[in-house]
């Protein structure tokens, strides 16, 4: 198929202006945050145009966040932004509530390991340490926010996984480690573009950059008891960081 206006010379591409007819429509709700667009041979035959031409303006609508695509399901009108906040007592779901949103985490991989020299440095062991993994997913609202490698010593945190799985929370799985109470050390913080499998769990495009935070929880007696490095989604979360207790 040819593009209709394939001929037009001038300085607004036909793709160009799909991109922003689709974009008000999004504005006044025509689709609705969350809903699912029209597959692209739709779109396609709603604009007299080629794929690869709806392929463009999908791509454009995603560089401007207002969508994101999921590999084998389709675009998707992005669905929210929420504030975490970042404190000297982080809290996933204690920071979603702030937020006026539910959420939980999810354990996605555990597993034994032997600490890499930045983990054994940053909670404090000899290299080659055991270590439980878990890789976490962030929910919030049904969303994914973020996904994280954590790092915990063992053998003090040997059956943390399961806890986790099971409440959705590492504060109740610390509690149940005879942990009351933890502070963050430390965050920092980057922008980065994702890889393939955080993209995908992240639901958003590889080329969108997320924040990186890298950081380090202690017990109250400032023994590292977590280092995580979380990937957090780029379009649908702001981080505020509070420097008292939170």
């Amino acid at each position: 198929m040819t593009d209709v206006l394939s001929s037009s010379r001038d300085a607004d591409p036909f793709w160009s202006r799909i991109a922003n007819e689709l974009a008000e429509a999004i504005g006044q709700g025509v689709y609705a945050p969350g809903l699912r667009l029209p597959s692209e041979h739709s779109l396609a035959q709603q604009f007299g145009v080629n794929r690869h031409t709806i392929r463009r303006s999908l791509a454009s609508l995603v560089q401007r966040g207002l969508v994101y695509a999921s590999q084998g399901r389709g675009t998707f009108v992005e669905s929210f932004a929420v504030d975490l906040v970042l404190g000297k007592r982080t809290r996933h779901r204690h920071s979603l509530t702030h937020a006026g949103l539910r959420g939980a985490l999810q354990v996605l991989q555990s597993a034994e390991v032997e600490a890499e020299p930045d983990e054994a440095q940053a909670l404090r062991v000899p290299a080659g340490s055991q270590l439980l993994y878990l890789q976490v997913l962030g929910e919030g609202a049904g969303q994914p926010l973020h996904v994280s490698e954590r790092f915990f010593p063992v053998p003090r945190f040997a059956n943390l996984a399961e806890v986790v799985q099971n409440t959705g929370s590492i504060t109740e799985a610390f509690a149940q480690h005879g942990v009351a109470d933890y502070l963050r050390q430390e965050s920092r913080f980057s922008a980065r573009l994702p890889t393939k499998a955080v993209a995908e769990l992240l639901a958003q495009s590889l080329s969108r950059p997320a924040l990186l935070v890298t950081s380090v929880n202690v017990d109250t007696e400032g023994v590292p008891i977590e280092f995580s490095k979380a990937w957090f989604a780029g379009d649908r979360v702001t981080l505020t960081v509070k420097h008292h207790d939170s």
